[in-house]
């Protein structure tokens, strides 16, 4: 079975762990890196895995080390993970779920070749329905690829792109989680102020986006004509539809995806 260790337990981390554990990875073969003791006992309680505050302790008998982290604290670990002498004694992968930090910044800190592979998460995977992209780095083999595959997949969808295409891919479905929590807080509002109870409007916009997500899902059809097929001519859907256009929703989702992927982008480009 394959050894995984995890370097990071806040929510991404923690997905993750939980994923695997509910797929049937067994506990022995999972280690966390937290530093933050209070953190680390609360995760090695609530899933029964080994965790440390020492990177070369946890990544020496591991086959997939994976970085979870904030891109802030991104290289205090690249610098401990350049010491410990990681692929020497065995075939690792590193895995990245580092928003907005490129393979190629891993690569300069680790030994000559080493194998990276960046993922980009979303938080659907606490309740194993994320979304995750993937791309290889220079020296990332097929085999591998197929791994870090496998061990998503516990927790989700997966997708393999371009490393270039994931400045986008952040944008879309990385950030996504936010725009539609958004758009069924405003939802919810506005069915309170039709005079429904907070509680019956939420019931019926998390039911509404549920059923609605599963019929693009299965359906076959475009959400293009999802949509017009529930528009019926002069009807209170289109009257709806009608506002929305002119409040510009389309041009706002529009910048916002651009404002996300220049962000990320911009994160990316921090210097060494």
């Amino acid at each position: 079975m394959t050894r995984i260790a995890v370097i990071g337990g806040g929510r991404i981390g923690e997905a993750l762990i939980a994923g695997l554990l509910e797929s049937g990875r067994a506990i022995k073969d999972l280690v966390v890196v937290e530093p933050v003791p209070a953190r680390a006992d609360l995760l090695a309680q609530r899933f029964g895995v080994r965790v440390t505050d020492a990177v070369a302790d946890a990544t020496a008998g591991a086959d997939v080390v994976v970085v979870a982290v904030k891109p802030h604290d991104v290289d205090p670990v690249l610098t401990e993970l350049a010491k410990a002498e990681l692929g020497e004694e065995r075939d690792q992968v590193m895995v990245s779920l580092v928003a907005g930090v490129p393979t190629a910044r891993f690569e300069s800190k680790l030994s000559a070749g080493f194998p990276v592979v960046r993922v980009m998460p979303n938080t659907p995977m606490l309740v194993g329905q994320g979304m995750s992209a993937i791309a290889a780095g220079r020296y990332a083999r097929a085999e591998q690829l197929r791994v870090v595959t496998d061990m998503l997949e516990s927790v989700g969808k997966v997708v393999v792109v371009a490393e270039s295409q994931m400045d986008a891919v952040t944008a879309v479905s990385g950030s996504g989680p936010a725009y539609f929590f958004l758009v069924a807080e405003a939802m919810v509002d506005a069915a309170i102020g039709l005079g429904l109870t907070r509680d019956v409007a939420t019931q019926l916009v998390v039911q509404t986006m549920l059923g609605s997500a599963a019929l693009l899902d299965e359906s076959g059809q475009s959400a293009a004509e999802l949509r017009a097929a529930v528009t019926s001519p002069a009807g209170t859907t289109a009257a709806a539809l009608r506002e929305l256009e002119r409040a510009g929703v389309r041009s706002a989702f529009h910048e916002a995806l651009h404002a996300a992927k220049s962000r990320s982008a911009e994160q990316g480009s921090t210097p060494d």
